[in-house]
């Protein structure tokens, strides 16, 4: 876009935009990158200059529906979060609503961060403009419980404003879909007809869309049934432990602590700086539990209280962490990998599906001829562990790998559970078909609980996991980058000098998803497959500007402590030698 048809389009977009604040943020680049308003002569040149390239950034294309929806920085422009682009994104969803059936309905959510709550009205009011029937979430809530309701209320959609673990400056607008996709996120080809259409629409004025004020707020009944039945996930004989917990700034207590209580697991020590929500998120610079540091306030908590487990939500409450006691660390205490949870939880999906199958046999008239064969898939993206396949063969159940995210992970046939190395899990797939950190919590102190009564721990699990299974550790790189270009550039140089060993394993196999691989959709991404057992996969991330590194390593000789400490011995030595690749 030439500099000329770039002021141009920010004065379009200044006379729509309903916001004053995003108005005069664009006023004034489009005055400087005019000239106007410099201190002096000499000094006009270069404030016109950098005003212009900023103005070149935020009209230089528009954000598209990608892995969450849209998400961005908050500010003026269609590469960023604000009131004409949600208002742009709702009519255009409002439309291929109502090209799907003649009477959709939506439900609407929103999270504590900056301007949720007014992208969740403005999106209510179009969508009830347009000839959708509209209901507003009674109050800022986690992203769960939204994704709940669409499946309680049989909604034709959902959305939730939230950027989840992203940081401060970010917002997002996720999307779900009712009907055929059962309250799971949106997949191909559905984000390419939305996107269609929010570009019809960004081609007028979003001063031209009806808006409405009959929309209606959701009745706290639905809250309440998503209480009811996410403190369900716990067995009968759940019993109180102590555990501290923090929801990151984000809005995950209120309804934690009340899943909790319900569930029988008592009152949590809180963080209390980290209670309420506040979309600064003043105590971490990442609001990511992964993030380094993140979880230190807990932890120094539970050192101070003698706790021996600590849970952390992200800010939009869709993930879990949780950290164990660990006399080898400086600190004392570490954070479990997604993967470390994901496989206990699995786990515990595979006993119950046995232990259901087996009930089954007994009540069957037929005798003692019954068989009890356990149904159902565990399912995984295809960069989370490959340990949850050796849980699922182990257990008699089906195995699935998925593209990354949840909008794949929640369309596995036959899912009983589900989870993403990065925090994710699905434990309850007849309730919710997202990734769920309130319910994962319930699933994972039910286990803690458990294991306590026995005088056990959630090492102790750990270990005995990998005797019966198999030792799987993981490791991961994130390369945070300054221009998204680099990412790109990063990837082109692998695929043009594939390495022929890692850390001094030798490489076995290439895959380039860009190539083709099997079932899978072509995308950017890198799979080596290494001597030992040993695999290696590069990718973009799908919601930050990072290039991912994924690292996965097994073992099957010696106890089950043994496996681990020689399994994490090998992703040491393939995370060294990924680093010397990309340096």
């Amino acid at each position: 876009m030439s500099p000329h048809a770039t002021l141009e389009a920010a004065r379009a977009w200044i006379a729509q935009d309903p916001d004053e604040t995003t108005r005069a943020e664009l006023q004034k680049l489009v005055d400087a990158a005019g000239g106007a308003g410099a201190a002096a002569a000499g000094d006009a040149a270069g404030h016109a200059e950098r005003a212009a390239r900023e103005l070149a950034a935020r009209f230089d294309g528009r954000l598209e529906f990608g892995t969450a929806g849209l998400r961005g920085e908050l500010g003026a422009g269609p590469q960023r979060m604000n009131r004409v682009l949600v208002a742009q994104a709702a009519a255009g969803l409002a439309a291929f609503l109502l090209a799907r059936e003649p009477h959709p309905t939506i439900v609407v959510g929103f999270d504590g961060r900056h301007n949720s709550e007014v992208f969740a009205r403005d999106t209510v009011e179009l969508m009830q403009g347009a000839g959708v029937d509209a209901h507003l979430m009674p109050r800022r809530l986690p992203t769960p419980v939204l994704a709940f309701a669409v499946r309680h209320l049989d909604a034709s959609a959902g959305v939730m404003v939230t950027a989840s673990h992203n940081p401060a400056r970010d917002n997002g607008y996720k999307v779900y879909l009712g009907g055929a996709d059962a309250g799971s996120q949106i997949v191909s080809p559905s984000d390419g007809e939305i996107q269609a259409e929010i570009l019809r629409v960004a081609a007028g004025s979003i001063s031209d869309l009806p808006r409405s004020d009959d929309w209606r707020l959701v009745d706290e009944s639905v809250v309440e049934e998503y209480v009811t039945t996410t403190a369900a996930v716990a067995s009968d004989a759940a019993r109180p432990i102590p555990f501290v917990y923090t929801a990151m700034h984000g809005v995950g207590y209120e309804t934690a602590a009340r899943v909790f209580a319900a569930a029988g697991f008592g009152e949590p020590v809180v963080v209390a700086e980290q209670r309420d929500p506040d979309p600064d998120f003043p105590t971490v610079p990442f609001p990511n539990p992964e993030e380094e540091g993140a979880m230190d306030l807990s932890f120094a908590l539970a050192a101070r209280s003698g706790v021996k487990l600590v849970i952390a939500n992200d800010p939009d409450a869709d993930r879990l962490a949780v950290g164990i006691p660990d006399p080898s660390t400086t600190e004392g205490w570490r954070r479990l990998s997604g993967n470390e949870v994901g496989l206990l939880l699995g786990d515990r999906a595979a006993r119950q599906a046995v232990a259901a199958a087996a009930s089954s046999a007994d009540a069957d008239v037929s005798g003692p001829d019954a068989v009890a064969r356990p149904t159902g898939t565990l399912a995984c993206s295809l960069v989370s562990s490959p340990g949850l396949g050796a849980i699922a063969r182990a257990a008699g159940l089906e195995h699935a790998e998925t593209l990354t995210g949840f909008k794949w992970i929640s369309r596995a046939p036959g899912l009983v559970f589900g989870f993403e190395e990065a925090l994710g899990y699905l434990v309850n797939p007849d309730t919710i078909r997202d990734k769920d950190g309130i319910s994962a919590a319930v699933a994972l102190l039910d286990r803690a609980a458990a294991l306590d009564a026995e005088g056990r721990t959630i090492a102790d699990a750990l270990d005995e996991l990998a005797e019966r299974v198999g030792g799987y550790a993981s490791g991961q790189i994130s390369i945070r980058v300054a221009e998204l270009g680099d990412i790109p550039r990063m990837a082109a140089a692998l695929r043009a000098a594939p390495p022929t060993s890692v850390g001094g394993v030798a490489v076995v196999s290439v895959e380039d998803f860009l190539e083709g691989v099997g079932d899978y959709p072509k995308g950017d991404i890198l799979r080596y497959r290494l001597e030992g057992d040993g695999r290696v996969i590069v990718r973009p991330s799908g919601t930050e500007p990072k290039l991912k590194v994924y690292i996965d390593a097994a073992s099957t000789n010696g106890t089950g402590a043994e496996r681990l400490a020689a399994a994490r011995d090998l992703v040491a030595r393939l995370d060294a030698g990924m680093r010397e690749l990309l340096s």
